[in-house]
């Protein structure tokens, strides 16, 4: 028998909206991938993918939409009612409030997006490759299709890895900071690295989020076993931001 969804998933304050970044714990699949790995192209077994993923639907109160994600800047509006189709993209938007939207990270950043007023929720995988090429801009445009603006936004920025741990060629670094200066870190140990993070609350503020309204802080996934981690563990689960408007 599964465990109840773990404590250590983090439920950010959305306003209208149910939102949630699950943990590591609370689901069945077993070794690399124990317990709750959401992502069925990670070798898991696949029935145990299954049921972790209608445990979090049950957690949510409603089915959960995925994307195909590929590291792109591509945004997948839902249509206004009936059935979801998987696309390829790596966010998603909707004003429905009968499905939950999932994206899935470790390492990434997994970015939760709400107009409370507008009644509009959004997730966004943002990877080094896809904060680059504008996934958050492309996200926050198609919510102003859907009638939200900027200045209501309220954003929750889940666990990834931070720029104290994430170490990249110092090539790597200096490109990454000519497009988005706020990136550019340095590792505790004093080896060129990316602030991912720091990254988004810049291009979120630039795209007129009020930085009071982005919630930045959470733990970092390579130094917190909570959370699964692609730098940690190459062979390793995915855990996921959800949301879903209430």
């Amino acid at each position: 028998m599964s465990r109840p969804l773990s404590p250590a998933a983090r439920a950010p304050r959305h306003r209208g909206a149910r939102a949630l970044f699950t943990g590591r714990d609370g689901g069945v699949s077993t070794g690399d991938h124990a317990s709750l790995n959401l992502a069925r192209h990670v070798g898991d077994d696949e029935a145990a993918v299954e049921r972790n993923r209608a445990l979090l639907a049950v957690e949510m109160g409603a089915p959960l939409v995925f994307v195909d994600q590929v590291h792109s800047a591509d945004v997948h509006v839902l249509p206004s009612s009936g059935e979801v189709p998987v696309l390829t993209a790596d966010a998603l938007v909707t004003d429905r409030r009968d499905v939950a939207l999932a994206i899935m990270v470790a390492d990434c950043l997994p970015v939760l997006l709400s107009d409370p007023e507008a009644g509009v929720v959004a997730v966004a995988h943002a990877g080094r490759q896809g904060l680059l090429g504008g996934v958050l801009q492309n996200t926050v445009q198609a919510m102003q299709g859907r009638g939200a603006r900027p200045e209501r936004l309220e954003v929750s920025i889940g666990p990834s890895i931070c720029g104290a741990c994430y170490e990249v060629p110092e090539s790597m670094r200096e490109e990454t900071a000519a497009q988005l200066p706020a990136a550019r870190a340095t590792t505790s140990w004093g080896t060129p690295a990316l602030d991912l993070r720091a990254g988004a609350v810049a291009v979120l503020d630039a795209a007129g989020v009020p930085r009071e309204a982005i919630a930045a802080e959470a733990p970092c996934t390579l130094e917190d076993e909570r959370f699964f981690s692609y730098r940690r563990s190459s062979r390793t689960g995915r855990f996921a931001g959800v949301l879903r408007r209430e």
